[in-house]
């Protein structure tokens, strides 16, 4: 089993204290976002490997050699400013701690994720191509890969869209993109490439590639696993993942998140947060079902 800790929300950044007690404890439960009273008990000796994703790598690295399962890093770094992400740290705050990451779990073990990209009137196609070739020179020898991908239509983006002032890509945008990005990929020894995306520039020197490929899992777990279950109508060739996060609990508000709709329940979700409870939002409540994740 593969965790991913996590896609719904930012555990490292707001609640790896919690994670920690439960990985010293040796189990967690993970309350079913579509299902309510169904709760699955995770425990970390069925765990092979620990797939992380945050905006903030800081609050893990006292941590990390306490952990005693394989890691992989994702870490999401843009270049937006307050208006679009109010409680992200100072990227430069973001690229040392990316860059204390990888001098202990090693530069194959993270990846820098540059995504969502959109563009308006402030944040140009200029201004990525800035942006992008600046952060692969300050994170040069640190980071192998990059991930990038564009902005969706979630139920966020739109709500935001008096904020976000989103202008609609054209080809032209998308091979500029393409080639610039690959450019200085390459200048500082590194990959780039999308997941998961329409457009995957593979013509403008873009990599084919995975969140997480079933190559690099077997290699860092020598188990082979199911793919990911994409939505309707997509396809996607990643291993499957076991999120224990929850929707509505990431306090960074970024603007665009998918993960966040209702600003209101993100903050009565972290009043609701308890260190000692087994579970990330709440408590077990005698109604609920528990049953043991299988491996």
């Amino acid at each position: 089993m593969i965790l991913n800790v996590s896609g719904r929300t930012d555990i490292v950044a707001f609640y790896i204290d919690w994670f920690m007690k439960r990985y010293q404890e040796g189990f967690i439960d993970v309350r079913n976002p579509f299902s309510e009273r169904m709760v699955s008990r995770i425990y970390f000796e069925d765990v092979d490997m620990i797939f992380f994703c945050t905006k903030n790598p800081i609050p893990i690295i006292k941590y990390l050699p306490v952990i005693q399962k394989p890691i992989l890093f994702h870490v999401t770094l843009t270049p937006y400013k307050k208006d679009i992400e109010p409680n992200v740290p100072p990227k430069g705050i973001v690229i040392e701690a990316i860059k204390k990451v990888s001098s202990i779990v090693g530069n194959q073990n993270i990846v820098v994720r540059y995504d969502p990209i959109f563009l308006n009137n402030s944040y140009t196609l200029d201004y990525h191509k800035r942006a992008f070739h600046n952060m692969c020179s300050l994170l040069n020898g640190y980071v192998k890969t990059i991930i990038v991908s564009f902005i969706d239509d979630y139920k966020n983006v739109r709500k935001n869209n008096g904020i976000l002032n989103i202008k609609l890509f054209t080809e032209s945008d998308y091979q500029e993109i393409g080639f610039s990005f690959s450019k200085s990929a390459k200048e500082f020894g590194m990959t780039v490439q999308t997941c998961f995306e329409e457009k995957i520039l593979v013509e403008y020197g873009f990599k084919k590639g995975e969140c997480l490929s079933h190559e690099l899992a077997f290699q860092m777990t020598r188990k082979t696993y199911k793919s990911w279950k994409a939505r309707k109508g997509k396809k996607c060739n990643c291993v499957e993942m076991v999120d224990i996060g929850a929707y509505n609990s990431c306090q960074h508000f970024c603007k665009y998140c998918y993960a966040n709709y209702d600003e209101k329940k993100v903050n009565r979700n972290f009043l609701r947060h308890d260190l000692n409870s087994t579970m990330l939002i709440g408590s077990l409540e005698k109604n609920d079902i528990v049953k043991r994740r299988k491996a």
